[in-house]
């Protein structure tokens, strides 16, 4: 029998997490490398040697993996991406702490013969009424509906996860066209791009990120998006000045699908960059902190117009 053997690469806080989730997914007999258990042990064993490899030391710095078998076949490919998704979910869930790197890789398959299996788990999504996810290797039928074509690589933003499906609901039906859109912390675009294919006239997006803005434009570009309407830059808008300056104000949407304390730090600069009857959407609210969040809206006078829930996440619609 074939296996595959993968790995997450993390911090010791996303050990226990991560343990949870493979846990919940039936994933059993996993193997965990943590840096401070080697380096207790290096400590504890020191009169056994004298000497300790400088490459060894250097690959489990500020290391710690959980690695784990699946079977190779199509099922166990099926759990690798039902794996990948809930990593994501682990994410947002732990947002405050230090996950690390968060890579999941896999060995002992060729990388040709795991994209062309890994590939396969996305289909096109229908969100809303109008618009169509479709993964720009597929040659799909949109039935009529409005398409936004991605490539989701390896990479999170594909409109699986709850937060970005409120979010697209959102646009969905509040995009009629000619609308000036602001997506604080874009990811892949995702939001600010299928804007843009609704109708919008221009949208700014930004990132901390600063390999956000490569593939927000590469995404765009599936789209027919060009920079004549579609501005990414990285940054962060509660302390760069100059990025505050470029986003300017005046929008008609902005959309925010990021984490609760980074709304709740945006909440007071909203308003001013809002246009009048202006709407903010914003998500990543996990259900914990989503009372927490509307009292910090409301504090910044902003008034909650809608709010939706899924899968343990809100989404907040605020004027």
């Amino acid at each position: 029998m074939k296996w595959l053997q993968l790995c997450i690469d993390t911090a010791r806080a996303g050990l226990e997490p991560l343990e949870n989730m493979l846990a919940m997914l039936g994933v059993s007999g996993i193997e965990i490398e943590d840096e401070e258990d080697f380096k207790q042990f290096l400590e504890n064993n020191e009169k056994y040697w004298d000497y300790v490899d400088e490459g060894l030391m250097q690959e489990k710095a500020g290391k710690c993996r959980i690695k784990f078998y699946l079977e190779d076949n199509e099922d166990g490919m099926a759990q690798v991406a039902h794996i990948r998704i809930a990593m994501e979910d682990v994410k947002k869930a732990n947002a405050d702490s230090d996950l690390g790197p968060m890579i999941l890789t896999l060995e002992h398959v060729e990388d040709a013969d795991w994209e062309n299996n890994w590939k396969q788990y996305y289909q096109p999504i229908e969100i809303g009424e109008h618009l169509i996810i479709i993964p720009e290797w597929l040659q799909a039928e949109t039935g009529g509906r409005t398409p936004l074509v991605l490539d989701p690589g390896l990479a999170f933003g594909t409109g699986s996860h709850a937060t970005t499906r409120m979010c697209l609901k959102q646009l969905d039906r509040r995009v009629k066209g000619g609308e000036r859109v602001l997506d604080l912390g874009c990811g892949s675009g995702i939001l600010s791009i299928a804007a843009l294919c609704l109708g919008a006239k221009e949208a700014f997006a930004c990132d901390i990120d600063e390999k956000a803005a490569d593939v927000a434009y590469e995404n765009a570009a599936l789209n027919g998006i060009g920079k004549e309407t579609y501005t990414v830059l990285a940054g962060d808008i509660l302390t760069n000045q100059k990025l505050r300056e470029a986003i300017g104000g005046g929008y008609d949407i902005i959309v925010a699908n990021i984490v609760a304390d980074v709304i709740i730090a945006l909440a007071p600069a909203v308003r001013p960059l809002l246009a009048e009857n202006g709407i903010f959407l914003c998500s990543g609210i996990i259900d914990t902190r989503a009372e927490e969040v509307a009292g910090e809206l409301k504090e910044a006078g902003l008034k909650i117009v809608e709010t939706n829930t899924e899968e343990g996440w809100y989404a907040f619609a605020a004027e």
